[in-house]
Parts: C-alpha cells; sequence; structure tokens
C-alpha cells in the first residue's frame, strides 16, 4: 500500500506547505492540498491540489472521501483528524501534534470545552503564531511518519 499526504490546505501554514513540498519530492511520495481556493504548486510529478466548492467542510469531505487506510491528513482541524483515524487514516497537526486513536478523543475533548469558555467569554485568543520550533516539530514528525510507511 503506497502512502498519500492529503493537506487541510486552507488554513495549513505556507511553511508548513514548503516542508510538504521538499518532502513530496525528495520522498517520492504524492502530496495532494485540498482548499476551497486555487493553490499554486510547485512543479512536481508528486505534488498536486484539488480545488473544492466553498462551503462548511467541503475539503474535509473530500479528504475524507478521497482517503485510504494508511494515508496521512496534515490539519489542525480535530474534528477532521478524527474521521480520519476513524477511517484507518493517520492525522498530524502543522505543528507537529499526531493524532491517534489512543488520544483523538481527549484532544476533541478539550477543543470543544475551549470553544464553549470562547464563546462564554471566559477565555480569548487562539493558539500562538506559528514560529520557527512548529516548523521544526512539524518536519520531524513528518519525516518520521514517512520513514515508518514507506518501503
Amino acid at each position: 500500500m503506497a502512502l498519500h499526504i492529503w493537506v487541510d490546505a486552507d488554513a495549513c501554514p505556507k511553511l508548513a506547505k514548503e516542508v510538504l513540498f521538499r518532502a513530496a519530492d525528495k520522498r517520492q511520495v504524492p502530496v495532494t492540498l485540498v482548499a476551497n481556493q486555487y493553490l499554486k504548486t510547485p512543479p512536481s510529478q508528486y505534488i498536486s491540489s484539488v480545488q473544492v466548492p466553498q462551503g462548511f467542510d467541503v475539503a474535509d469531505n473530500e479528504i475524507v472521501a478521497r482517503l485510504a487506510p494508511g494515508d496521512l491528513v496534515v490539519t489542525a482541524d480535530i474534528p477532521l483528524a478524527d474521521e480520519v483515524i476513524t477511517k484507518g487514516g493517520a492525522a498530524i497537526s502543522p505543528r507537529g501534534a499526531i493524532y491517534t486513536r489512543d488520544n483523538i478523543k481527549d484532544i476533541l475533548s478539550r477543543r470543544d470545552l475551549m470553544e464553549t469558555l470562547r464563546d462564554s467569554g471566559m477565555v480569548s485568543g487562539g493558539p500562538d503564531t506559528y514560529a520557527k520550533k512548529d516548523v521544526l516539530g512539524f518536519a520531524n514528525a513528518l519525516d518520521r511518519y514517512i520513514t515508518l510507511h514507506t518501503k
């Protein structure tokens, strides 16, 4: 079974996409960006993009529909990561967090709690700015995953 990497590209940081582009060519792994807008990708036989119509969860639904067991999805969307894992895929955040069957329900519960607290005004703000340490964490986690799941 060949590894395919799917990217929830609407919210994926540019620096994470650059890591993915380098990995696709270096490791000869297909990477497909899915977004509701046109995405320019570098010329490569391993990199492609799919533009889906505007709408709530349209890109997420497209990723889940195309996903094969063992594929990897890059997303910060916890509910999407949960769907991916349920379907037999793997998920990783652009910051390098790996979502698994063992941790996804806990992460989803924490996400829902924080959303409730933000909605009530008890908590404000979102995640920290995407930084060099996040790029490094993502690159390392991606490399480990590709190494374990190819050849």
